[in-house]
């Protein structure tokens, strides 16, 4: 047991330290100080306007939004650092300060204004309509699309163009690459989406573009900056006219969509494909397996506590603790992500990273579980052991400490694995707000590829060997200590 206090004491250790190394991200300020970064939000799967490219091995955020980015953060004296996510995080994102800016093909509609301002106009596109080759003709105008089945990106322009519609069933996603796929696969007939957009993803002919064209939808492209943030605003206007005075913004667009027309679609099998992006994958592993560790242990440390305090015989502090597992088993872990990720934010002014909000969730969502886990043990207990060290001279607590909890800790480690292993698994909620972890390189190595499947399979590979590998140690664990019952 004297391991076991000591283990419990290094994990509260380092919660502490966690919670006490917080790094905040610092927004720019209404009094224009120049900073040290500029956090710029982006949905990287826009290609020209930014998209993942690997360049010398390691992935990098590309496109003419990027480069638009870094003039805007030189003229304030910053570095620019790019923060990828889903486009309709980005609004939140902004809102809350974990962004200074959003840069993001995204259009100034009079619903976003309400939220956020906008800087003038930078770029100029209309929408058309993606189908798949066979379909090409089918839809000379947009009355023909009455009744179909539309696609378009999640809060975006191309949404609202489609819910128009008449009788259109309209599916929305976070990525326009997913949209692709959909299509590819006869899920969708046809996807509403910007031409700039659209040139990079029909250049292997699995996809073209219909004659039908949305009316006056034309797409004004602006940068979204926080309510307020006058000085920041004036800023940004004043390196944008500079860059359209001197013919920039066309000469980012041009080579933006030069190196987006060399992402082809891979030939590659699998394995060359999970070869050459190992390293992707590799960062992937190593984010997951952190998220997973420290999010079951700290789940540990909590867990246990609550189910302690569920038996302490005290009414009110029964029902917390009660409370508190209902509540987190009672409510999805992506709800409960938004909440700590962009709710702390907004209501507290404490931006967690994405590597802290997922160990937070993590710990908080597996404790709940992990509480029922302990409860059950120790009451399976026979109760004539607690009585037996009490008749010895021992108090509650430490017949707790040495007669109970080792026992209940035997019975209970294979449930305690099973929880690790689920934590595993559903760690790849976390890349829904960046964390790059196993299910976020898949989705990255996806969009760079344009392979709708292969990095996917290489993802639950991974996922696979990992969870099988723990199975195989707990067990071999679990027998050891079953050996030891018996000496």
């Amino acid at each position: 047991m004297k391991k076991l206090y000591r283990f419990t004491a290094l994990i509260l250790t380092a919660v502490i330290l966690l919670l006490a190394g917080l790094p905040m991200l610092t927004a720019y300020g209404t009094e224009a100080k120049p900073q040290k970064k500029l956090v710029v939000g982006m949905s990287a799967d826009f290609p020209p306007y930014e998209f993942h490219k690997v360049i010398n091995g390691k992935d990098t955020i590309v496109g003419f939004d990027v480069e638009i980015a870094k003039e805007i953060a030189k003229d304030l004296g910053a570095e620019m650092v790019p923060e990828d996510m889903s486009f309709d995080s980005l609004l939140p994102a902004l809102q809350s300060g974990r962004v200074d800016l959003v840069l993001s093909g995204m259009t100034p509609t009079d619903e976003r204004r309400k939220s956020i301002d906008f800087s003038d106009v930078y770029y100029r596109s209309k929408q058309v309509i993606m189908v798949r080759p066979e379909d090409k003709d089918k839809y000379p105008t947009m009355a023909a699309l009455k009744g179909e089945k539309l696609g378009a990106q999640k809060g975006s322009i191309q949404e609202e163009i489609a819910q128009k519609v008449p009788n259109a069933s309209v599916t929305s996603l976070d990525k326009i690459s997913d949209l692709v796929l959909q299509l590819r696969t006869n899920r969708i007939n046809a996807v509403v989406i910007e031409d700039t957009v659209a040139k990079g993803y029909t250049l292997d002919g699995t996809v073209t573009l219909a004659k039908a064209v949305p009316e006056d939808e034309g797409a004004e492209t602006a940068v979204g900056i926080r309510k307020g943030n006058t000085e920041l605003l004036a800023s940004v206007n004043k390196t944008l006219a500079r860059l359209k005075a001197d013919g920039s913004i066309e000469k980012f667009s041009t080579e933006a969509s030069a190196l987006s027309a060399d992402r082809q679609v891979s030939s590659n099998s699998i394995v060359d494909i999970f070869w050459k992006y190992r390293s992707l994958y590799a960062t992937g592993i190593g984010y997951t397996l952190l998220l997973s560790a420290l999010g079951v242990l700290f789940g540990f440390v909590i867990g246990l506590i609550i189910s302690l305090l569920r038996m302490s015989g005290i009414r009110i502090i029964e029902w917390l603790g009660t409370t508190y597992v209902e509540v987190l088993r009672g409510t999805p872990m992506l709800v409960q992500l938004m909440i700590i990720h962009y709710g702390v934010a907004l209501t507290l002014g404490v931006n967690f990273t994405p590597l802290q909000s997922g160990i937070i969730t993590l710990s908080l969502n597996s404790s709940a579980y992990l509480a029922e886990i302990f409860r059950a043990g120790i009451q399976a207990v026979d109760r004539g052991q607690m009585e037996a060290a009490r008749s010895l001279g021992m108090g509650r607590g430490k017949a707790m400490r040495h007669v109970i909890l080792p026992q209940a800790f035997k019975s209970i480690l294979p449930a305690i694995g099973n929880e690790f292993i689920t934590i595993i698994k559903e760690s790849s909620i976390i890349s829904t707000i960046g964390m790059v972890d196993i299910m976020y390189q898949a989705q990255v190595i996806k969009n760079i590829t344009y392979e709708g499947l292969s990095p996917f399979l290489i993802a639950a590979a991974i996922y696979f060997v990992m969870t099988f590998s723990l199975s195989k140690l707990l067990g071999l664990w679990e027998r050891k200590l079953r050996a030891s019952d018996h000496r």
